[in-house]
């Protein structure tokens, strides 16, 4: 048996252990940390090829054996000549050039059926493109702290790591890229989706702060703290922050990122926000933060596993969630305060239905509004919408 017909078995073997709800670059790990007999390049393989059956897989009948599955995934994904292909099945490596239309009408599938929740989609979401998407690994991106580029830039080309630039303070990188014993992670460099590093590109059209001004803010669902750390350097540090979370073990590993990144932190708290008992805050904020728990919609062509556990009635779910936590939050946003509600979803019941129950309910004003479209980027797809009182 060649060495890519034992990859398909443990693929199979890796597919067949899986339970959903875990995410599986984690059961990927628990598996290769057992089986120390895959050097890192049978593991990339292997990993490769079972992502690629994650992407694909419900285009197919359910009877047919995973084996074919994978090959049929690997076959949709990959544009170029391909070794295990080769070896699996050369007469589809010899189609592998095929525009992508064609290699479904060879396999008999439905391109629809990529995404099968479409009447759920935003109208602003060319359908499309978006799914065309599911097919590609999303991009790995970093962003330059202020006054870091030269440095960084440096550091990079000392090491040898290839990078493409984007705009002012992004790169991209290949993935699995080690930056640790190269640059500073947090300090010099933060490790970042593009289109989360877009969030806050729309504030300079409405904040400008003098040299003695500053904004008392309100991360009110910091997660990793990503999006205050942007915040901070969007505003020149002009910023007393507050960060909050529903996890207690997140708020410890904000703390010491936060600290890292040199951004001193004035108050931090774990809250269950969606709860209107027990938020025990007094403040008033000029910017409230709300990055709330969402379907991750938008971030599924990097984590495709979850498009496979999803369920239609957990949208009604999490859009109840999201309106019980703006409700207990917007109280917070001061006089001239700004609020910015933030998802990783391409769902407009996740988005410009919350936006409609906004502005029914509250007497905030709308400013800005727009869905960041990763998927024509090679990255995550986010929303945000800003409101000022």
């Amino acid at each position: 048996m060649s060495r890519f017909h034992s990859y398909l078995s443990t693929a199979c073997r890796l597919i067949d252990l899986y339970h959903a709800g875990k995410p599986f670059a984690h059961h990927l790990k628990g598996f290769f940390s057992a089986e120390k007999k895959y050097g890192s390049r049978d593991r990339k393989i292997i990993s490769s090829i079972c992502y690629q059956y994650l992407r694909t897989s419900h285009l197919f009948d359910v009877e047919l054996p995973a084996e074919e599955k994978i090959i049929f995934g690997v076959y949709l994904c990959e544009n170029e000549y391909n070794d295990f292909l080769q070896s699996v099945r050369p007469e589809l490596n010899e189609k592998i050039k095929l525009p992508i239309e064609e290699k479904f009408n060879l396999l008999n599938v439905s391109a629809e059926k990529i995404f099968p929740f479409y009447s759920e989609l935003s109208d602003e979401i060319q359908r499309k493109s978006y799914a065309a998407s599911f097919l590609k690994q999303p991009k790995f991106f970093i962003r330059l702290r202020p006054t870091k580029k030269s440095a960084v830039l440096k550091k990079l080309n000392d090491a040898g790591i290839s990078y493409e630039v984007i705009g002012d303070n992004s790169l991209s990188l290949p993935q699995n890229t080690a930056l640790e014993n190269v640059v500073k992670l947090n300090k010099d460099v933060v490790v970042q989706d593009l289109s989360s590093q877009r969030i806050f590109d729309w504030i300079d059209s409405q904040i400008s702060l003098s040299n003695n001004q500053s904004l008392d803010v309100w991360d009110c669902c910091a997660a990793s703290g990503g999006k205050s750390i942007l915040l901070f350097d969007r505003l020149e540090g002009k910023i007393k922050l507050t960060v909050s979370d529903i996890r207690k073990n997140i708020i410890q590993n904000l703390k010491e990122r936060l600290a890292q990144s040199g951004i001193p932190v004035y108050k931090t708290f774990v809250q269950d926000l969606a709860l209107s008992s027990g938020l025990s805050l007094a403040e008033k904020f000029g910017i409230v933060v709300c990055d709330v728990p969402c379907s991750g919609s938008g971030t599924w062509s990097r984590n495709p596993e979850q498009l496979h556990s999803f369920k239609r009635n957990s949208l009604s779910e999490f859009s109840s969630l999201q309106m019980a936590i703006v409700s207990n939050v917007i109280p917070h946003v001061s006089e001239n305060g700004y609020f910015i509600y933030i998802t990783c979803s391409v769902f407009k019941k996740e988005n410009e239905e919350v936006v409609s129950f906004i502005n029914e309910k509250t007497n905030l004003q709308l400013l800005h509004m727009s869905y960041l479209k990763g998927y024509e980027d090679q990255a995550d797809t986010m929303f945000v919408a800003a409101f000022k009182r």
